[in-house]
Order: structure tokens, then C-alpha cells, then sequence
């Protein structure tokens, strides 16, 4: 029997609303520049579809400018020109879309699994008119062995050893692994040390961007390794399990 309207509503959660997108702060002209009008009609898609489809909460919309894109343009300087960059689960864009925005000199391939996502994504690509970015739907150790990149980059999605198990053999010979986490990464850094050492990693960087601009400031943790890192398991690796870690703390991250 078919149920009545109202009985059926009960049952389907209702699409979070989007709201009205902030205005950009003074601030953002003096990372943005030129790219300031098409950064702020990606703003607007963050808070419109981006919310709705579930990518981003709305509780986040008043903060959209400060806690997430500013938070990411204001590492772009630490890319060099012309690098081809890839965002590792790239979710809502953060931090790839803001830097193949900010920087149109970089090639961006978007790398994240969930169709949803991609299918968004794809979408915003093209709304955007963005022709040096590409979405490609995979995990990253499904890109092992067929892509690399000069800058492999993503926004707080885990560990710093398990972020480097993942993006660190899709860098490029002379390539870095370029990822932004909480006030608590030279902590993961250290206690991942032995993980990045069966990487191979060379130097592990920790820096802090956007004093004074944005808050908290955006700390970042920059990889490089002798010749190329190799392809291992977790438990190759030797990763930490973040079952029986303190959690750390690490800026919003989109869904």
C-alpha cells in the first residue's frame, strides 16, 4: 500500500539548505589578485550545491572565505611555477580547486573515489570554465605505477605517515609530497618518523603560512625523498593504527 505523503517525508532526511555566501574579506585581494572574481563564484558554488549535495556543512557557510579557502590560498607561494599537482581525496576542492584558481599557471588533477564527489566536481570544473584542472575518479594506490606528479597535496584527511604511505610514490623524481594540517602536525611528524624513514624521505619541513591573515594560520608539512618512494602496504609501512592514537587536531575538512 502507498504510504501517505507526509508518512514518507518522515523518512527522507531533508537536503541541507544552502545560504547565502559571505562576502570575500579585504584580505583576500592580496592572495588572490586577478582571481579574486572567479574564487568568489567558487565560494558561491561552496555554499549553494556544495552544501546541498553534502560536500560542505552549513554551518560552515559564514566561515566558507577565513576557515576554508583562505586557509588553503595561502600556501600557494610555496608551489613552484608551472608544477603539475595532484589533491589527494579532493572532496569539495580544498585545497585543489583553490590553488588551480589562485594559480592558473598549475596543471591540477583532482584524485578522489567517490562518484558523488567526482560527478560534483566535474561540474564545478566545468561551470568554472577551469581548463588546467582534470577529475579523475580513483584511490591513490590505484594511480600507483601510471601517474606522477611534481606536487602531490591534500588537506587533513589523516595521518602525516599515512599520507605519505599514500601520496609519496606518486611524486615525481625530484617531486614533493605539499599537505596542510592542524597545529599538531610537526607532533605527527615526529611520531611517524619511522614510517617516513622505509619511505625514503629526505626532508620533512613543517611551515606556517598566513600569519596575521588568516586564523588560525595553515601549517603545512613538505616531503621530498631519495629518488623514488616505494609502493608499501600499511603494514609494509608500519603506520600508525589511529584506532589507538590521540586524535589530532586538524582544521574542518570538507566531506
Amino acid at each position: 500500500m502507498t504510504q501517505p505523503a507526509h508518512e514518507h517525508d518522515a523518512k527522507t532526511p531533508a537536503a541541507p539548505q544552502a545560504s547565502s555566501p559571505p562576502p570575500a574579506p579585504d584580505t583576500a585581494a592580496a592572495f588572490l589578485a586577478d582571481q579574486l572574481p572567479l574564487m568568489t563564484r567558487y565560494v558561491d558554488v561552496l555554499c549553494d550545491t556544495g552544501v546541498s549535495h553534502g560536500l560542505m556543512g552549513p554551518r560552515e557557510v559564514p566561515r566558507m572565505w577565513e576557515r576554508h579557502v583562505l586557509n588553503c590560498a595561502v600556501v600557494h607561494p610555496g608551489i613552484a611555477r608551472g608544477a603539475h599537482v595532484a589533491d589527494i581525496g579532493a572532496g569539495a576542492g580544498l585545497p585543489g580547486l583553490v590553488l588551480a584558481i589562485a594559480r592558473p599557471d598549475l596543471t591540477m588533477t583532482l584524485v578522489e573515489p567517490l562518484l558523488r564527489r567526482t560527478t560534483w566536481l566535474a561540474d564545478v570544473v566545468d561551470e568554472l570554465d577551469l581548463p588546467n584542472v582534470e577529475v579523475v575518479r580513483a584511490r591513490a594506490d590505484e594511480l600507483w605505477g601510471q601517474r606522477t606528479f611534481d606536487v602531490v597535496t591534500s588537506r587533513a584527511v589523516a595521518r602525516i605517515g599515512e599520507l605519505a604511505r599514500w601520496s609519496l610514490p606518486l611524486v615525481s623524481r625530484g617531486g614533493e609530497m605539499f599537505v596542510l594540517k592542524g597545529s599538531s602536525a610537526a607532533e605527527e611528524r615526529d611520531e611517524d618518523e619511522a614510517v617516513l624513514r622505509r619511505l625514503r624521505v629526505r626532508t620533512a619541513e613543517v611551515e606556517t603560512w598566513g600569519e596575521g591573515t588568516v586564523e588560525p594560520p595553515t601549517v603545512t608539512v613538505r616531503l621530498t625523498v631519495d629518488g623514488v618512494a616505494p609502493q608499501l602496504t600499511r603494514k609494509q609501512a608500519g603506520t600508525i593504527d589511529k584506532t589507538k592514537q590521540k586524535p589530532s587536531r586538524r582544521p574542518d575538512r570538507r566531506a
